[in-house]
C-alpha cells in the first residue's frame, strides 16, 4: 500500500509553509462523502479534517449552529485507552481547548444570516510526539471548508510562536515548547489577525507585538498557498443570500422601538436596562402581533439589530459608554482576603457587577492530577477550576458538569498565574485554585485572575509577583474611509462584549504579560489597532494591580494552620528501594510512627507531609537516616540489638549495624559484654573503621575520657572476622 505521506498517494497533493518545515496536504482520497476533507501531515503527525453542512435550515433557527470537534485517537500514538471500556469516551481538556481554538478562528468568516448546521471534525490519526497537533488542525479546518461548497470567506491560517534563548521560533516542537518563554498561537487571514491565545513569562508589550508581526507574515504566506490549492481542487461555493425581511415589518419595528432603544442603551444599571429591554420587546411584539402573527423571531432579530447600531453609535459618535464611563475608564474595584475561615487561602474580587470568589487549597504530591494525553502520561501540580453558576447572571439553570466555556476560561486564568508560582523544589505543594463566579457582567475570567492572585497571596504561596487581568473591547466604524474610526474600550461589560467587535483579554504583572486571548467578530484586525489595545490594556492592568495591592501587599508569612505541613528531601535513586523496603515495609513503618505521608518520586525526590509539624520533621530525619551512609570518625547514638561473647552489635542507622568489640566497650578491661551493655540499651558510639568488606567497627571507649582514638586494646576490632562467623 502507498505511504499516506508519499507524494504518490491517491488524490491531490501539495505542500504548505509551516515555519521552517512543510505541511503536506492531500484531498480527494479519504472521507470523500464529507462536504470537504483534507489530510494534513507534518513529520509523522497526520490529521484528517472534514467540513459538513446540513442541506436545510431548521425551522425557527435564529443563530448559526457551528460545531467544532477535535479528537485524538489513542492508536495515533500506539496506545490503548485506559479505563474499563478501553475506548475513547468524553473529550480530554486538550481536545476541548483545541476545539475552541479552531472554532474561534473560523466562526467570524461565515456570512451574516447563515443558519445551516456546519460541523467541523479534526481527528488525529498519527502522532509522532514531536509536532503539535493544534496548528495543523486549524489549517486543516480552513482547507476542508475552502474545498467544500460551504460559503466561507477563508482561507485562514495559524502559527505558534515560541522564544528560545531570546530568539523567536515558528511552530516549535513539543520539546522546544517546554523550554520556551512564550507560547503564542495566532490565527488570521490576509486582512489581519482573527484569534490570539498566549502564555508568556512576563514578556513586554513590544516583544508580543514583534511576535504578532512575525506570525502575520507566516499567516499571509500560508493563506496564499492554501488559496492556490483550493482554487485548483475545491468545489464551487453555494450561493447564499440572507433571507429578505418584510419592508413593512422593518419600518413598523423601527417606528415602534428605535426611540425606546436609543433611551434604554443609556441606562447604566444592568437590571434596570434589562427590565426596560424586556418591556420594550413585549410592547413591540404585542403591537405587531395582529398584523404579523408568528413573526416574533424576526421581530426580536430586528430589535437586536437596532440595539446593536444604537449602542455602537453612542460609543463612537457621542464618546460615552452605556454606563457613562469614558473609553479607558475602569469600574470601581473592591477586594477582600481571608474571607473563609477554614480554607488555606481565600479572596473576593469585585469589579463593577462582576465578582469572583477565589479559594486556594494546598495539597501533597499525592493530590497531583494525572494527565493522560496523547503525548503520554504526566502529573499536573497546579490546578485552576472555574465555575459559572446561573445565579451569577440572575438566571435559573440546572447545575451541570463544566462546559467548554468553563474549561476555556479556567485554562486562560491558569495560564496567567502559572509563570508566577514558586518552583516545586522550594514550595513542593500541589496547588488548587477554584474561582466561583458570584456575579457576572463582563470579564469573569479576568476577575478570576485577580481573585486567584489575591487568594494565593493569602494562602502564603510565595508568588514572584501579583497578577491582574483586564478585558478590552473594540467598536469599529467605517475604517476604509477613516482608519481612526474605532474605539478601544477598557474593562468591557457584558453588553459591550455582546455588541462589540473584539474581546481582548490581557493578564500580567508590573513586569509584563503572562497571558492574553483575543477573539474577533469581524474579518480581521490590524497590528496598529493591536498596538493601541495592548498599551491601553497595560495602563488598565497596572491600575488594577495598584488597587489590589492597597488591600493586600505581601504573601502571608506562615501557611494556614489547616494546610498540610510539608518538607522535601532528595535521596540517591539507588536508595529508593532501601527506603521503601520489601513490600513497602520500611516506609510504612516511618509513616505509622510519625503519622506523616511520604511520597517518593522516580528521580529520588521525597515529599513528606502531615498536619503535625514535629511529626513531619521526625519523618524527614528517619528518611534521611534510612539512606544515609555511615562515616568514619562520626558519632552515632544507636540501640544495642545483639550481644555476643566478643562484643555488641549496635543499630546506628535504620537497618545498619556495627560491632563494638569487647575491647572497645570501656577504657578498663571488660570480662563480659553483659557487664557494660544489655540488649535494648541506647548508647553513643564512634565509627572507627569500615573495612574492605564494608563491615563497620564502632567504639564506645573512644568517647570516654582517656579513651584515645578507639584503636587500642588486645583484640583490635579491625582484625575481627565476619559477624556470622563462629567466634572463639
Amino acid at each position: 500500500m502507498t505511504d499516506i505521506n508519499s507524494s504518490q498517494s491517491f488524490g491531490h497533493n501539495s505542500n504548505i509553509s509551516f515555519g521552517s518545515k512543510q505541511l503536506n496536504v492531500q484531498t480527494g482520497h479519504l472521507a470523500k462523502q464529507a462536504g470537504g476533507s483534507a489530510l494534513i501531515s507534518v513529520g509523522d503527525t497526520v490529521i484528517l479534517a472534514t467540513a459538513t453542512v446540513s442541506p436545510d435550515v431548521k425551522e425557527g433557527q435564529d443563530f448559526f449552529p457551528l460545531t467544532v470537534d477535535y479528537r485524538e485517537r489513542t492508536y495515533a500514538a500506539g496506545r490503548i485507552p485506559g479505563g474499563f471500556f478501553k475506548r475513547e469516551t468524553r473529550p480530554r481538556e486538550k481536545e476541548i481547548l483545541t476545539s475552541r481554538l479552531v472554532d474561534r478562528t473560523i466562526r467570524p468568516l461565515f456570512p451574516e444570516g447563515f443558519r445551516n448546521v456546519v460541523q467541523i471534525n479534526t481527528i488525529v490519526l498519527s502522532c509522532d510526539q514531536v509536532n503539535d497537533t493544534d496548528i495543523p488542525s486549524i489549517i486543516g479546518a480552513s482547507l476542508a471548508l475552502g474545498l467544500s461548497s460551504i460559503p466561507f470567506t477563508g482561507p485562514v491560517a495559524a502559527v505558534r510562536v515560541g522564544q528560545l534563548n531570546g530568539n523567536f521560533v515558528l511552530n516549535p516542537t513539543l520539546a522546544e515548547q517546554k523550554e520556551s518563554a512564550l507560547d503564542l498561537v495566532v490565527a488570521g487571514n490576509e486582512k489581519g489577525i482573527l484569534m490570539v491565545e498566549s502564555g508568556s513569562n512576563e514578556l513586554s508589550e513590544e516583544k508580543i507585538l514583534e511576535a504578532l508581526g512575525l506570525a502575520q507574515e507566516e499567516i499571509t504566506r500560508s493563506c496564499f498557498e492554501q488559496s492556490a490549492f483550493i482554487k485548483q481542487y475545491g468545489k464551487p461555493k453555494s450561493d447564499f443570500v440572507a433571507p429578505a425581511k418584510d419592508a413593512e415589518l422593518v419600518r413598523l419595528v423601527e417606528e415602534s422601538a428605535r426611540e425606546k432603544i436609543r433611551a434604554l442603551v443609556r441606562i447604566a444599571e444592568k437590571a434596570e436596562r434589562e427590565s426596560a429591554t424586556s418591556k420594550m420587546k413585549s410592547d413591540t411584539l404585542a403591537a405587531l402581533a395582529e398584523k404579523f402573527p408568528e413573526q416574533s423571531a424576526v421581530i426580536n432579530e430586528l430589535i437586536e439589530e437596532i440595539m446593536y447600531h444604537e449602542a455602537r453609535a453612542l460609543i463612537l459618535r457621542e464618546k460615552v459608554r452605556t454606563d457613562g464611563r469614558k473609553w479607558d475608564q475602569i469600574r470601581p474595584i473592591t477586594c477582600q482576603v481571608k474571607v473563609l475561615p477554614r480554607t488555606h487561602g481565600s479572596a473576593v474580587f469585585t469589579r463593577g457587577q462582576t465578582q469572583a470568589l477565589a479559594t486556594v487549597t494546598l495539597g501533597t504530591p499525592d493530590d497531583k492530577q494525572v494527565m493522560d494525553d496523547l503525548e503520554g502520561e504526566y502529573k499536573e501540580r497546579f490546578l485552576l477550576h472555574y465555575n459559572f453558576p446561573s445565579f451569577s447572571t440572575g438566571e435559573t439553570k440546572p447545575e451541570r458538569s463544566p462546559g467548554r466555556r468553563e474549561i476555556g476560561h479556567g485554562a486562560l486564568a491558569r495560564r496567567a498565574l502559572l509563570p508566577l508560582l514558586p518552583a516545586e523544589e522550594s514550595f513542593p505543594y500541589t496547588i488548587r485554585v477554584v474561582s466561583d463566579i458570584l456575579e457576572s457582567n463582563g470579564s469573569s475570567s479576568m476577575a478570576s485572575v485577580c481573585g486567584g492572585s489575591l487568594a494565593l497571596f493569602d494562602a502564603g504561596v510565595p508568588m514572584k509577583s501579583p497578577c491582574s487581568g483586564i478585558a478590552m473591547g473594540l467598536i469599529t466604524g467605517n475604517l476604509e474611509s477613516n482608519p481612526d474610526d474605532f474605539a478601544i474600550l477598557s474593562d468591557i461589560m457584558g453588553m459591550e462584549d455582546h455588541l462589540g467587535d473584539m474581546d481582548f483579554k490581557v493578564a500580567g504583572t508590573v513586569n509584563g504579560i503572562t497571558s492574553l486571548q483575543m477573539d474577533l467578530k469581524v474579518s480581521g484586525v490590524s497590528l496598529a489597532i493591536m498596538k493601541r489595545a495592548l498599551e491601553q490594556a497595560r495602563v488598565g492592568r497596572l491600575y488594577i494591580l495598584d488597587k489590589m495591592q492597597s488591600y493586600f501587599g505581601q504573601p502571608r508569612i506562615e501557611l494556614s494552620q489547616f494546610a498540610p505541613k510539608m518538607v522535601i528531601t532528595k535521596i540517591p535513586v539507588d536508595k529508593i528501594g532501601a527506603l521503601i523496603g520489601p513490600g513497602g515495609k520500611n516506609i510504612r513503618r516511618i509513616m505509622e510512627l510519625t503519622l506523616a505521608q511520604i511520597d517518593v518520586e522516580d528521580d529520588g525526590k521525597v515529599f513528606i507531609s502531615g498536619t503535625d509539624a514535629p511529626g513531619v520533621e521526625r519523618a524527614k530525619g528517619m528518611v534521611d537516616a534510612m539512606v544515609a551512609e555511615i562515616e568514619i570518625g562520626k558519632t552515632y547514638t544507636g540501640k544495642v540489638t545483639r550481644l555476643m561473647n566478643f562484643g555488641a552489635f549496635v543499630e546506628i542507622l535504620p537497618g545498619k549495624e556495627g560491632l563494638v568489640h569487647i575491647s572497645q566497650l570501656d577504657i578498663k578491661r571488660v570480662e563480659k559484654v553483659e557487664d557494660v551493655v544489655k540488649e535494648g540499651d541506647v548508647i553513643t558510639v564512634k565509627c572507627v573503621e569500615i573495612d574492605m568488606q564494608g563491615r563497620v567497627n564502632l567504639s564506645r571507649k573512644a568517647l570516654l575520657p582517656g579513651g584515645g582514638d578507639g584503636e587500642g586494646g588486645g583484640d583490635s576490632s579491625r582484625s575481627r572476622r565476619h559477624p556470622t562467623e563462629q567466634r572463639r
